[in-house]
């Protein structure tokens, strides 16, 4: 079980979408978890055959529990000697087992899923097995699963006792509520906080987007935060001391950007989970994983590692009209940057005054790691990237 959260405890095992003797490798998802953020989804990371599963469905385990059993490929290599590793979130590893001698496992038959009934119904892909091969209609079963999603046991009792054990839809808004306050009163009382502000013209960046998006469909076009979210991870690129995590009374730089996308959540939650290596993504790549990330979220389909992930987070408020936003710093980050609304002000250009498109940008930073010199060039190099946005 992945911590997934600061104050992340414990878990609920809602849901496999493996089975014993299925194929995995690593980045698949193979579990859903109800937590107080949500139902997250968790990815593997091993590459193998799953060998048992440990926690059954509806079991609430602690973190750090192992979940499954994967027997790697190189443990089948080894053939009669072989160990076995337990892990399906990054870090687990359980001690290596007594040689065994394995069977093995026939493969599981394909059964061909009409198209038409994956975008309809929001079931696992066991369910969708089942129900093809006994000729149930999917759309008269109620889900039972992360956000009624269908799963193998509601195909094995009625549909009345099914939709008796329907999960109520939606994220749990109390819990979200009570564990975001939960992360931000431990931030305010381990974190010494500092704050600063830098106001920077985007003018080119304004002339930019209209340019590049003059010749796009809507659905196609460039937003002003694909801009942000890009020269603050180049920015940290260059001062990895903002990029990283402070555990264990020191801070470790890290190695990718990932930036953590604070997304609000329709009757007030917020999750702020990671675009993986965003420095390394063209503007086009980020405006798609962005918003694949802001639908994935508001359906409450997060992945265990961008829950995980995030080495520096960027909030906006920009579209509800405020000026400046102080945040506070998720641990164990240790920065967080804000954007407020671009206002047009007076501006001093060549030593005349011109109406400018400006934004504020602020900074809140861990003093155990960086201080005011170091965050004021931090802000100064995300107003020079936004100088030169064909550059990004």
């Amino acid at each position: 079980m992945p911590s997934l959260g600061a104050d992340m405890e414990a878990g609920t095992l809602v849901e496999w979408l493996v089975k014993p003797g299925d194929r995995v490798k690593r980045g698949d998802i193979v579990a859903v978890v109800d937590t107080q953020k949500g139902a997250i989804e968790i990815e593997i990371f091993e590459t193998g055959e799953v060998e048992r599963i440990l926690v059954d469905i509806g079991d609430k385990v602690p973190v750090g529990t192992a979940l499954a059993r994967i027997r790697s490929d190189q443990d089948v290599k080894v053939g009669g000697a072989e160990t076995q590793r337990v892990s399906v979130a990054r870090g687990l590893v359980a001690p290596k087992a007594a040689p065994t001698t394995r069977v093995p496992t026939p493969p599981t038959p394909q059964i061909a899923i009409p198209v038409a009934a994956l975008g309809r119904v929001r079931a696992s892909p066991a369910a969708r097995r089942l129900a093809a091969a006994r000729g149930i209609d999917l759309g008269a079963v109620v889900g039972s699963g992360p956000h009624g999603a269908i799963v193998l046991g509601d195909l094995e009792r009625p549909t009345g006792a099914a939709a008796e054990g329907r999960r109520g839809a939606g994220l749990d808004l109390n819990a979200m509520r009570a564990a975001i306050a939960a992360a931000m009163a431990r931030s305010k009382r381990e974190i010494p906080h500092y704050y600063l502000q830098h106001h920077l013209d985007v003018t080119e960046c304004e002339a930019f987007l209209s340019q590049i998006n003059a010749k796009r469909p809507p659905d196609n076009r460039l937003l002003m935060g694909v801009l942000l979210l890009k020269a603050v991870a180049m920015a940290a690129r260059r001062f990895p001391a903002f990029n990283g995590f402070h555990q264990g009374g020191e801070f470790r730089p890290s190695a990718g950007i990932h930036v953590g996308v604070a997304i609000s959540i329709r009757g007030g939650g917020l999750a702020a989970p990671a675009i993986h290596d965003t420095d390394q993504l063209s503007l086009d790549e980020l405006m798609s994983r962005t918003r694949d990330l802001v639908q994935r979220v508001r359906a409450g389909r997060i992945r265990s590692s961008e829950m995980t992930d995030p080495t520096i987070t960027v909030s906006s408020l920009g579209e509800r009209g405020v000026e400046a936003l102080y945040g506070v710093i998720y641990p164990p980050q240790v920065a967080i940057v804000g954007f407020g609304k671009v206002l047009l002000r007076p501006w001093v250009v060549d030593r005349g005054v011109a109406p400018r498109p400006v934004l504020a940008a602020t900074l809140a930073a861990d003093h155990r790691v960086s201080d005011g010199h170091a965050g004021a060039l931090f802000l100064a190099e995300i107003g020079k990237l936004l100088e030169e946005p064909d550059r990004l």
